[in-house]
């Protein structure tokens, strides 16, 4: 193999593993979508480069890549999303919110659907604020940014571990 061949699969072997480095990080924030489409580019780039170095065999047609492409990316989507509904893991939602009768509203329909919600006073640029922390299901987010719609400042948090305190119940 001549150096330019060493130097373009070296340098597609970065495009590949860069790929599937940000691949991922899409991935564990829940953009599947973009997730798929760099798994699509992401194995293409790989398989391209594998051919070339094997060589002698047979060269994948630009349909034979394009479905083991797609199928590689469609792989992201159903494993993300069986992964989002097998392990169904604890999340923390904040809120940040102005300490007024609708926040007083939002956090007691929080407490209304089973789940338990801790109210820290602060105090932000514009005044009194509230910092409303939910523990809930990832399943039951949706649902509890719903409450919160143009009302504050949302934030969600993989829980890696918890102990003791009030478990909400299933929604």
């Amino acid at each position: 193999m001549s150096i330019w061949v060493l130097l373009g699969i070296f340098f597609a072997r970065i495009v590949d593993v860069s790929c599937n480095t940000v691949r991922l990080l899409f991935l564990v924030k829940g953009q599947r979508l973009i997730a798929a489409c760099i798994g699509f580019f992401e194995v293409m780039v790989y398989m391209v480069v594998l051919g070339s170095i094997l060589g002698g065999g047979r060269t994948l047609s630009m349909v034979d890549l394009v479905f083991y492409c797609g199928g590689f990316a469609t792989g992201n989507l159903v494993g993300s999303w069986l992964e989002e509904r097998l392990l169904n893991t604890f999340i923390l939602v904040e809120v940040v919110l102005d300490d007024d009768e609708n926040a007083a509203l939002s956090i007691e329909a929080v407490r209304c659907m089973g789940l338990g919600a801790t109210v820290i006073n602060a105090l932000g640029r514009s005044g009194p604020k509230l910092l409303v922390k939910i523990f809930c299901h990832r399943h039951d987010v949706r649902t509890v940014q719903e409450l919160f719609t143009d009302q504050g400042f949302v934030t969600i948090s993989d829980v890696k571990r918890c102990t003791g305190g009030w478990f909400p119940k299933r929604l």
